[in-house]
């Protein structure tokens, strides 16, 4: 069992940068591959990035690549999104999920956060 609390939302102008953060508490964060997830209004549920346990596979969705940095951090049980030239179609609440193994299928996240706004504006 593992609980993910998200942080570091908030609103933000075009171009701007926001770093959210994903801490885990229970289980040794570092057994679980990490998702970074956005849901924006009338939108389905979208992957953003996803991260390896041990951080050696790394997955970017195209339109936000070169932007977008996921990381992490498992002696403090932390993975981050550093979101840099952000847009304001990046609107969006964003929730990070924990799953045993390394993939881009949504449906095998196990643990979810209850998610961070993240609001960008023209």
């Amino acid at each position: 069992q593992v609980q993910l609390v998200e942080s570091g939302g908030g609103l933000v102008q075009a171009g701007g940068s926001l770093r959210l953060s994903c801490t885990a508490s229970g289980r040794t964060f570092g057994t679980y591959a990490v998702g970074w997830f956005r849901q924006a209004p009338g939108k389905e549920r979208e992957l953003v990035a996803a991260i390896s346990r041990a951080g050696g596979s790394i997955y970017h969705e195209e339109s936000v690549k070169g932007r977008f940095t996921i990381s992490r951090d498992n002696a403090k049980n932390t993975v981050y999104l550093q979101m840099n030239s952000l847009k304001p179609e990046d609107t969006a609440v964003y929730y990070c999920a924990a799953r045993l193994y390394y993939g881009l299928d949504a449906d095998e996240y196990r643990y979810w956060g209850q998610g961070t706004q993240v609001t960008v504006s023209s």
